[in-house]
């Protein structure tokens, strides 16, 4: 690479690590939010960088920003999306300070550095660089979406915006988190490519009996204690099940062809794999392979001395895309059903959010295997349904035709590494790894809007 290219790298890279400094000092802890510092920042260096930008949100304070850099002519629109609002960090959790934002021993500090400022700040930063160079796209439009609410269901935020103004948004492409945080398996590196978000089908399991005083139990019909056999089910998951990432995913890493492969097939795989990377068979493929149930609140009396008449459990419950309600009932009367008797009950669907995926090939998904074949050979890039949920799902839904990706590459931290930092605490990012995500978005965007 020539010296001026060297430059020009370091110089993109330093912007990257600098901006996201910057955001993470700023305080978006979600509730209550408060992204418009955030936006208005990032408005103010998109602007001077040539970008056109609108903040927008449909509450005071919580404002989400889109800023586009127009073609030359007509052509696809590619969408950088990120989300600056973050969850809570309590400072008494944490070796240093969770707004630091500051750089020590190669690693950029604070809340948000994992999930999901350090994106954010590498994709401004790429957007940023380009608007400066004098880069126009030559067809289409680059589209910069920073995004409040994210960590709270997107109501105030994509959520929103999907709903309220897409005629703003109509991308073609959009790339988002999810992926692109690499591990290792027998000696070489794979990028996992999030091609889609497990749906998420949340219920309520119920049982009933009869009020008392706490002080003489056989006054009351404790529904509580009905609970109790319902919730020891919910320790076992529904079977595994072929999905078209799931499978693929695990058979990539595998060596094998799991097309049509039963449950058995696909548990003896798993374990394969297992043995070689047990974090990745247990984070990432398995939760690919079933509906998986997690109860995860319970609520009974409202006071202490009354035997409850009425007790309840939520179970956070996580589908495959492409499986609804219907599928969901059947596993938990799997769950629920045969064996011992078990007390009378009832399920209560409290929130219907499918999955959705799109293709793993296309403009998009050639464009981030070229890039990454290039910069770091011999890796892999395969793609996977992310068993958490994101942003990207509102953009398949009011975008139906447009290809939506997670992927933001990371490599000097791994997937094992990078993982338990999301929402815990000491949450950091590898500078390296922000230098070389905001050249991967340049590069990208010239690539697909060339």
């Amino acid at each position: 690479m020539e010296e001026t290219a060297l430059e020009t790298e370091s110089a993109l890279g330093a912007a990257a690590v600098e901006l996201l400094g910057e955001l993470i000092a700023i305080n978006t802890v979600n509730p209550p939010g408060n992204e418009e510092p955030a936006s208005e920042m990032l408005a103010e260096k998109l602007s001077d960088a040539g970008f056109d930008c609108e903040l927008l949100g449909p509450e005071p304070g919580r404002t989400s920003l889109l800023a586009r850099l127009r073609g030359e002519a007509e052509g696809p629109t590619l969408c950088l999306l990120g989300h600056v609002d973050t969850v809570t960090a309590d400072p008494a959790d944490w070796s240093f300070d969770p707004w630091a934002g500051d750089v020590s021993e190669g690693e950029v500090r604070g809340r948000g550095a994992q999930d999901m400022k350090g994106q954010v700040a590498a994709e401004v930063a790429a957007a940023i660089t380009l608007g400066r160079s004098g880069w126009r796209p030559p067809r289409g439009e680059l589209l910069v979406a920073a995004v409040a609410d994210e960590e709270t269901g997107g109501y105030l935020g994509a959520r929103w915006l999907c709903a309220e103004h897409p005629e703003k948004l109509q991308p073609d492409y959009v790339l988002n988190e999810g992926g692109g945080v690499a591990f290792e398996l027998d000696g070489s590196r794979i990028y996992p490519l999030c091609v889609g978000e497990k749906g998420v089908m949340r219920f309520k399991i119920r049982t009933r009996g009869r009020a008392g005083h706490a002080s003489v139990p056989g006054l009351g019909d404790n529904a509580l204690l009905k609970l109790a056999p319902l919730i020891s089910r919910l320790s076992s998951q529904p079977p595994l099940e072929p999905t078209p990432d799931g499978t693929a995913f695990l058979g990539a890493l595998d060596g094998r062809d799991l097309t049509g492969a039963s449950a058995d097939e696909l548990a003896a795989a798993l374990d394969r794999v297992r043995e070689r990377a047990p974090e990745i068979a247990d984070y990432l493929a398995e939760p690919m392979l079933r509906v998986t149930m997690t109860p995860t609140r319970a609520s009974a009396s409202p006071k202490a001395n009354v035997i409850p008449a009425h007790a309840e459990i939520l179970v956070d419950c996580r589908v495959p895309p492409g499986l609804g309600e219907e599928h969901v009932r059947d596993r938990i009367g799997e769950l629920l059903g045969g064996g011992d008797a078990l007390p009378e009950h009832e399920v209560e669907f409290t929130e219907r959010d499918a999955g959705n995926r799109s293709e793993p090939t296309g403009p998009l998904a050639e464009a981030i295997e070229d890039w990454i074949g290039r910069t770091d050979p011999g890796a892999r890039v395969v793609p996977i349904a992310m068993p958490a949920f994101s942003d990207s799902n509102w953009f398949r839904g009011a975008f139906p035709d447009a290809t939506v990706y997670g992927f933001c590459p990371q490599r000097g931290m791994t997937y094992p590494e990078a993982a338990p930092l999301v929402h815990g605490a000491d949450e950091r990012v590898k500078a390296a790894d922000v230098e070389y995500a905001a050249s991967f978005f340049r590069d990208v965007a010239v690539r697909v809007l060339q």
